[in-house]
């Protein structure tokens, strides 16, 4: 009986035996990697390593957006020992933590079983500091990245921001995200039993976001801003914006905006929405006068006039289909073509466009790259408004003449600014000069006008400043042309046009071989002439410009008046005007933008005539100079070669001081 026993004893503890070690090599062999699975994923616990975003450089490798790493501050309600002192506590070393709603949230994620909440992120260096000396296991910190722009306010409608999680909501930071972004890394942390760090591995590495550089200068960056800030102030406009590009490669070297905002902060209580616009891209405007350059310029391409063609300005007054419109100065009678421009005569440009008509009048707006977006990446660019041909009305021509019925934005302005100074090529707006290891070439500029008309309108547009509406925009040192604009801003709950304005100002230098554009505009300025163009913005140019042109050494092309006056004496032939009396006042559909009341310049005497203009072209440089040596002409010479082109024409007379402008070519 007992042996019967211990057999069954035996037979039981050997299939036992045979039970464990099956058992064991179940778990140890046939199943070990499906059980050391379930085991880590117990004990570890995957941690995201935060990717920084690219920087945003300058043109010149300046940083103006960057990533730091800080600390955040995170906790498990399952293990804080005491929600109100832990509330209570953390409320004390960081700013801003509120102890009430902190223990709230404390209270409600602990019932609700949670293991995380986050208490505070991105704390300052000092803040860690603190925490990390109290050595408390309930409290933890995770390096988490945060995005600083070093030069505040600077070109912030440009670079724009990030949102708490660090995506791009504006500007560039918006536009290029995906690639400013990065990829988030990983890493594997084995844990205690109370879930505390026992040792990381990094898993996978975190791959930093793609850097960008900028075509944008950071010098003429801040004199954009510092010189649009003040005048807008001054003049108590409600906005402005100002754009420095290179003609030829349109490199946007200074983009500006006002009202301003600092990118490190989030949006303050009553703060202006309207400072987080970028006024330069994304609010169009009706530009006035400084439209009359391409009126004039689709007459060169179009039809027979030139800068010497009689325009009949009609004593400052034309009546068209019911409407009226006046000039803004004393009326002119019969004037060349340049001095309609220079004088900024409303009825002058509707006579130029009658002459070109509608076609192709719509057809160059169009070519010049009105009403459609000039590609720049940034986030909501207007492409403004021109209307399809077929939904003109009758007095559509002569508005759009003169720069009504149709909106721009400053930087399509700049643009078309661009055509004139360079030669006749559309060249499109670049922003971007590296991405990466990757340069971003131009895009291939397309021909818009002929060099030859360029050329004539870059001569009629320094006759602006010289004698015309644009005098407050002269440059110390540099030959320069542009054009004033004063548009009257409609009000479309009265339909009627407001004796407010959008004051504005676009011109090149030097003369020959522009090197710098600038636009400025101002909107919403008032007071009759104070707020025209001539006056708000065509300072802001001349300020601009001249801090611009000294950044890039650009060399000057005219002695400063003590040294040489000859060089700098104005071509009286453009205040050849004919002398009438004042018309009525202008009415409320009138663009105003002359200045001559105030410059003093309405009935400017003319000069003694002298000899006139030779005809240099088909001759060699030397010959040309040679032959103005000896009538003591002054001769402004471009390019190389056999002279093609010559301003002002042979036979044109000459008074004291004016200049010959020859242009060379092979």
């Amino acid at each position: 009986m007992a042996e019967r026993r211990l057999t069954w004893l035996a037979l039981i503890v050997s299939v036992w035996g045979v039970a464990i070690f099956g058992k064991l090599i179940s778990l140890q062999v046939l199943h070990h990697r499906e059980y050391a699975a379930k085991a880590r994923a117990i004990q570890e616990i995957v941690v995201p390593i935060p990717a920084p975003r690219g920087t945003i450089f300058d043109r010149n490798g300046q940083p103006l957006a960057m990533s730091l790493s800080l600390d955040s501050v995170h906790v498990n309600p399952q293990k804080v020992p005491d929600i109100a002192f832990a509330s209570d506590l953390l409320s004390r070393v960081l700013s801003g933590v509120d102890r009430n709603s902190l223990q709230e949230k404390m209270r409600a994620a602990s019932e609700a079983g949670r293991g995380f909440l986050w208490v505070k992120r991105r704390i300052s260096p000092q803040e860690s500091e603190t925490l990390r000396k109290m050595a408390l296991n309930w409290i933890d910190l995770s390096r988490e990245s945060q995005r600083h722009y070093p030069k505040g306010m600077l070109a912030a409608h440009v670079i724009g921001g990030v949102d708490f999680e660090e995506r791009g909501n504006a500007g560039i930071e918006k536009a290029l995200d995906a690639d400013l972004r990065g990829i988030p890394g990983k890493a594997r942390m084995l844990t205690d039993v109370k879930r505390r760090g026992i040792e990381s591995q990094e898993a996978e590495g975190a791959r930093a976001g793609t850097p960008v550089m900028l075509t944008i200068s950071e010098r003429v960056q801040f004199v954009a801003e510092r010189a649009l800030a003040a005048a807008v102030k001054a003049h108590y406009a409600a906005s402005g914006s100002v754009v420095v590009m290179n003609p030829y490669t349109g490199d946007i070297l200074a983009l500006a905006s006002y009202p301003a905002y600092d990118p490190n902060l989030g949006p303050q209580p009553g703060e202006d929405p309207s400072s987080r616009l970028n006024h330069a891209v994304s609010v169009p405007f009706e530009p006035g006068s400084v439209f009359k350059v391409i009126t004039l310029s689709a007459a060169l391409e179009t039809t027979s006039l030139n800068p010497e063609s009689p325009i009949n300005c009609n004593g400052g007054k034309i009546t068209l289909f019911g409407r009226t419109i006046h000039d803004s100065h004393a009326g002119m009678g019969v004037v060349p073509m340049k001095t309609v421009l220079a004088k900024s005569s409303n009825v002058g440009a509707i006579q130029v466009g009658l002459r070109v008509g509608q076609g192709n009048l719509y057809e160059y707006v169009t070519r010049f790259g009105f009403g459609r977006r000039t590609g720049i990446p940034l986030p909501a660019e207007s492409p403004g408004k021109v209307r399809r041909l077929e939904r003109w009305g009758k007095t559509s021509l002569p508005s759009v003449s003169m720069g009504q019925e149709v909106s721009v934005t400053t930087l399509q302005l700049a643009q078309a600014a661009s055509v004139i100074a360079n030669g006749g090529m559309l060249v499109k707006p670049r922003l971007l000069l590296k991405k990466g290891d990757q340069t971003i070439l131009p895009a291939t500029p397309v021909r818009v006008i002929s060099g030859d008309h360029a050329i004539t309108m870059q001569q009629m547009m320094e006759g602006v400043v010289l004698v015309g509406s644009g005098m407050h925009a002269k440059l110390a040192g540099y030959t320069s042309g542009g054009k004033t604009g004063s548009a009257q801003i409609f009000d479309f709950a009265t339909h009627r046009y407001t004796h407010n304005y959008n004051g504005s100002y676009m011109g090149f230098a030097p003369l020959i071989n522009p090197k710098l554009v600038v636009v400025v505009t101002l909107n919403g300025t008032h007071g009759g002439e104070a707020g025209f163009g001539g006056r708000v913005a065509a300072p802001t140019f001349k300020v601009v410009m001249e801090e611009a042109l000294r950044i890039f050494d650009v060399p000057k092309d005219v002695l400063l008046p003590e040294k040489n006056p000859k060089l700098v004496a104005r071509n009286e032939d453009l205040n050849d005007l004919a002398d009438s009396s004042a018309v009525d006042g202008p009415n409320i559909l009138e663009e105003g933008d002359d200045e001559d009341a105030a410059s003093g310049n309405a009935s400017a005497a003319k000069a003694p005539a002298g000899p006139t203009v030779p005809n240099f072209r088909g001759k060699t440089m030397r010959d040309v100079l040679a032959e103005a040596a000896s009538m003591g002409l002054t001769i402004l010479p471009d390019g190389s070669g056999i002279a093609r082109v010559q301003y002002p024409a042979p036979g044109t007379p000459l008074h004291g001081g004016d200049r010959i402008r020859v242009q060379f070519a092979r």
